[in-house]
């Protein structure tokens, strides 16, 4: 897939992390509690700047961009979870006073739906996945609505000495459009660019262990393609159909 010149997006069960983000802060304002800032993080080539850009045209305050050189691959080949995990963890520790960290469900290329749990799992923090819904509590704690294959559940993660990590479902919102006057607005907010191999070295990291698979991609391939399927003239003749097969008694 030839992909100079193409116009990056943001993948977009982020996004809808990203709007939830920024009505979180938003609410917080309203509600006169504790000054919010939404700090969003991008880890790829250059054209990550972009996406943080229309971040910051949404209403995130803040950027930072862990620049990879063009020829390290995001799509699950090099940079996988485990590496993606790693560093936000380290972003997160670099950080003062973060009280959440909200992630997209899952990517849409690879779909593992692994990072939120793993950086949860590094940061010994609460975690929920799959938010339909997020409120914030008085006492700082946050009660998450969360899809399951059963229907939902309400789960609430009470404050601890680490953030709260939850990863967003597609029905948690429907983001916003950036006006006009916020984009022009977003290209004066800053954002801070620092290589991958700077960050490694930073936070104390070796580069092999961050880009190095921890799982193997062996074989990629098409679903079989679906028989053809059969017209019918009558009910009664659908109804033999589907006796004949076994799909009806």
């Amino acid at each position: 897939v030839q992909l100079n010149n193409v116009k990056m997006s943001m993948n977009p069960f982020c996004e809808i992390a990203v709007e939830e983000a920024i009505r979180l802060k938003e609410a917080a304002t309203k509600a006169k509690q504790d000054t919010a800032e939404v700090v969003v993080v991008s880890i790829g080539p250059k054209q990550c700047s972009e996406t943080i850009r229309t971040a910051l045209a949404m209403g995130a305050d803040r950027g930072i961009h862990i620049e990879t050189k063009a020829d390290v691959r995001g799509d699950y080949i090099d940079m996988q979870p485990w590496g993606i995990a790693t560093l936000l963890r380290g972003v997160v520790e670099k950080e003062d006073g973060v009280d959440l960290v909200i992630l997209g469900k899952q990517s849409i290329d690879s779909d593992c739906g692994q990072t939120g749990p793993l950086l949860a799992g590094f940061l010994n923090a609460p975690q929920a996945t799959f938010a339909s819904r997020v409120e914030r509590d008085d006492d700082g704690a946050y009660t998450v609505e969360r899809e399951t294959d059963t229907g939902t559940e309400t789960i609430k993660l009470n404050p601890t000495n680490q953030p709260a990590v939850i990863t967003c479902d597609l029905r948690l919102n429907v983001p916003r459009y950036p006006t006009m006057p916020n984009i022009m607005k977003a290209k004066k907010k800053p954002v801070q660019i620092i290589s991958l191999e700077d960050m490694v070295k930073e936070l104390g990291l070796n580069l092999d262990d961050v880009l190095t698979p921890k799982n193997e991609v062996v074989e990629v391939y098409e679903p079989p393609s679906r028989k053809e399927g059969e017209m019918v003239a009558s009910v009664e003749e659908l109804l033999g159909k589907l006796k004949e097969k076994g799909f009806a008694a």
